[in-house]
């Protein structure tokens, strides 16, 4: 799982390195993601979104690539909302 932010959107995506696909992905780009702004409390619904489709993709496990971005303020967050959801880092 991968996180890469900007300064208006967030973006989620889940990838198999084996054959370079990306499995699940989400960001604030989508229509009905549109509302969420680039905050800690959006960033923890977001991931949450993004859990839940990583359960429903059958996956239970990822490992967390924070993109070289701190781990604080909106990185952990994403990753609280997913664990928050039920995956496992």
């Amino acid at each position: 799982m991968t996180v890469f932010r900007s300064n208006l959107h967030m973006y989620v995506q889940v990838i198999d390195d084996t054959c370079g696909k990306t499995l699940v992905s989400a960001s604030t780009v989508e229509a009905d993601l549109k509302n969420l702004r680039n905050t800690c409390e959006d960033a923890l619904k977001l991931g949450e979104i993004v859990g839940k489709r990583i359960l429903d993709a059958n996956i239970e496990s990822v490992v967390f690539d924070r993109n070289g971005y701190l781990y604080h303020g909106i990185v952990k967050s994403i990753a609280d909302g997913a664990r928050k959801a039920g995956v496992k880092f």
